[in-house]
């Protein structure tokens, strides 16, 4: 019984302590989607000759930390006339916050790869995506925090959640 209670006591220590590392996993698994996401959508872009969508889910969803937008997952889709095809659909991801700012909820990628999401910028005009990510509630100064930055021509890099694309 003693054992038992000395490993009950240590486990109970432990846990919390394991909380930023989980944090940090889940970041980075959503990174790591959304990376491999872009990139099939420019692949399927290029290939198919434009047309390519990447749709966030419906703006509200199940996750009580990520209410809106991005965290919601999201869909690529091309389109072809009247005929429009699902290539990939992501799920919400758990416990995980994605913003992109000044974004319409679709990202369009054109024949030669060029992605474009701010409806102010023009029809089709190439944009710089800046993806924040963050762990359900918390700011992108926590340490777990993300800055996921695509160049209008494909460059994908993850940054620290505080720093600039």
């Amino acid at each position: 019984m003693v054992v038992v209670a000395i490993v009950a006591t240590l486990t109970a220590l432990a846990g919390p302590s394991f909380r930023p590392l989980i944090e940090r996993w889940r970041v980075r698994d959503t990174a790591e989607s959304l990376t491999a996401t872009l990139y099939l959508a420019r692949s399927e872009a290029i290939k198919r000759g434009g047309n390519v969508t990447i749709n966030m889910n419906p703006p509200t969803c199940a996750n009580s930390t990520s209410s809106t937008g991005w965290g919601c997952g999201w869909t690529v889709r091309h389109t072809d006339g009247a005929v429009t095809t699902d290539l990939q659909a992501s799920t919400e991801p758990t416990r995980v916050d994605i913003a992109l700012t000044g974004s319409t909820g679709s990202i369009t990628v054109d024949r030669w790869g060029m992605m474009a999401h701010k409806s102010g910028a023009g029809p089709g005009a190439p944009t710089n995506l800046a993806f924040t990510i963050t762990p359900g509630g918390k700011p992108n100064t926590d340490i777990s925090a993300a800055r996921l930055c695509a160049g209008s021509g494909g460059r994908i890099v993850r940054k620290k959640g505080t720093e600039t694309c």
